[in-house]
């Protein structure tokens, strides 16, 4: 059965964008971005809210960008033809190889995903969504690349729940920049 995952850059203090909403990262050097690059090559499907999908847009053109690395492109070529569910209600229409999600709720929509045809992990992308994901119980497997910065507040990559959720290390890595990538399975 595919695995749904959560994986994103985050503060030491929890958050993966600050009181301004900004990122909390910095932009990725070459070892993350590759690390970012193998997690998106084990997918089969990315489950996107609204806010994500916006900003991802840029890649569904990025292959025209002059200015891209061929690790960039190489992104770019991993992406666009994965499939993508965008979680919206104000959005008419979605683009490239993505799909307005159906109207019965993420649980359905991974349910349907789990049931398609197909390999590759199920990706959770957006805080909320994966708030959502994590309530419920969905989360499988919590990827966060950690980075040396305490912003106060802003968005938790850890949604504020009352339940318990334990978590067995899977792997860990430390990169020569001072990033900290931490991969951990929900215990079943």
């Amino acid at each position: 059965m595919r695995s749904v995952t959560y994986s994103m850059g985050v503060s030491l203090d929890g958050y993966i964008a600050g009181p301004d909403g900004g990122i909390t990262a910095p932009p990725p050097d070459e070892e993350i971005f590759r690390l970012v690059t193998d997690e998106i090559r084990q997918l089969g499907v990315h489950l996107l809210g609204r806010k994500l999908y916006e900003t991802m847009l840029y890649w569904e053109t990025a292959d025209q960008d002059r200015t891209l690395d061929d690790a960039e492109l190489e992104w770019a070529a991993i992406w666009n033809p994965l499939p993508k569910v965008v979680f919206s209600t104000t959005l008419p229409a979605v683009r490239g190889n993505a799909r307005l999600a159906a109207a019965g709720g993420l649980a359905e929509e991974i349910e349907r995903c789990r049931a398609e045809p197909g390999e590759g992990d199920i990706a959770i992308g957006g805080a909320t969504l994966a708030a959502e994901a994590a309530a419920l119980g969905l989360i499988d497997e919590y990827r966060a690349r950690v980075y040396p910065v305490l912003v106060g507040g802003g968005v938790p990559f850890f949604p504020q729940r009352q339940r318990r959720v334990d978590l067995e290390l899977v792997e860990t890595r430390t990169f020569s920049s001072p990033v900290v990538y931490l991969r951990y399975r929900v215990a079943r």
